[in-house]
Order: structure tokens, then sequence, then C-alpha cells
């Protein structure tokens, strides 16, 4: 009984150095997927920005939201995630706004909805409605039929999160208080690059 206790200890021991080495050797890697994956998540919401900085809290240093900039450091938005409970699952929002408090896009990074119905809130027809929309007050933008409890746990998670954000940066022009740092050729540039986004992810599902 001791050689075989000896025996399945050796083998726990040698199992645990060789998945300790593994994640050794893969964290790194696994890290900077997740890394890029964030950042072009954090660009298709605000594809004028060239670099985006992280504000954490203090306590935690959780990720409060994002300052988005452009390539000559000009603050051009704000991104931040919003989350809100659906008919099955919570709904996870990215969402980019601009300095006037206005919605730059969103882009839905988690759910698991019903297929068929409550999936429907990752469609363009549905996304594209928040764009420009006052972040405040999404009063024009239309619920889903048949996926009316998930399509408005995206709309009430983001004015929520919005709300909360406008809080925590008071000092930095938000509800249109102060002169706009969005041009109308910037916005024009904007509508321009989420169009090309849109059109090239057609093309990509066409070709699929």
């Amino acid at each position: 009984m001791a050689r075989y206790g000896f025996i399945l200890a050796l083998i726990c021991v040698v199992a645990a150095g060789l998945l300790g080495i593994v994640n050794t050797l893969t964290s790194p890697k696994i890290l900077a997927a997740a890394q890029a994956e964030e950042q072009a998540a954090l660009k298709e919401v605000m594809p004028l920005a060239a670099k985006f900085t992280a504000v954490k809290s203090v306590a935690d240093k959780e990720v409060l939201y994002y300052k988005a900039f452009d390539n000559q450091d000009k603050l051009i938005g704000f991104v931040f995630k919003a989350g809100g409970k659906g008919y099955s699952s919570v709904i996870e929002t990215l969402a980019g706004i601009f300095p006037d408090g206005k919605i730059s896009a969103i882009k839905i990074i988690s759910l698991n909805e019903t297929p068929g119905l409550g999936m429907r809130v990752t469609e363009d027809k549905f996304t594209a409605q928040f764009n420009h929309q006052n972040s405040l007050d999404l009063s024009s933008v239309e619920a889903i039929t048949g996926a009316t409890i998930s399509s408005r746990a995206v709309m009430n998670s983001v004015t929520k999160k919005a709300q909360e954000i406008k809080e925590l940066i008071k000092n930095d022009p938000f509800n249109g208080s102060t002169p706009l740092t969005i041009d109308t050729e910037q916005r024009r540039s904007v509508d321009s690059a989420q169009g090309h986004a849109e059109r090239t992810e057609g093309e990509s599902k066409h070709d699929k």
C-alpha cells in the first residue's frame, strides 16, 4: 500500500510540474492574445482612436473605463463595458462615447441568449441604431420584436453605465456644457471607418 501510495504521489507531482511548465510557457501568449482581442474591440467602437488608456479604481485596480486618444494625444472619447440581465444570460456590451455624450458605436461582447431570438441583439440592424444617440436617452432605439427583454437589457445597461461614467469624468467634457472636441469632419471619418468595417465584415461572411 505504501508503494502504491508513493507511486501515486509521484505521478501527481510530475503531472503538477508539467502543468506548471505548460502554464508558464503559454500564459504570455494567452495574455497577448487577450490584449489584442480587447484592443480590436475598443478600436471597433471608437475607430478614430490611436490609443486607449485604462482608468482603474484605486481599491481593486478594476478597469472603470478607457480614455481614447487620437494621433495627437487629444482626448476624443471614452469606452466602457456595460452588463445587463437578458432573457437567459447577462449581456455584456462595449460602448464608445464622444465627449458630448453621444454614442460612437456599441459591440455585444458576451451573451448566451436564445438562438434565433435573443441572439439578434448582435445584428447590425439593432446595434447600428445606437450610433450618435444620446447615451443617457436611448428612447429612439427600437427594441427587437420577439427579443424585447434582451434588447431592453442592452439599452438599459448602456444608459445606466453611461450615467455612472458621467459622474466619474466630471472634469472631462461629456454633456455638451463645454465645446465639443469632435468636429463635423471627424464625425464623417467615424462614419466612413464604421462603414468600411461593416462592409469588410459582410464580405468576410459572404466568403465563408
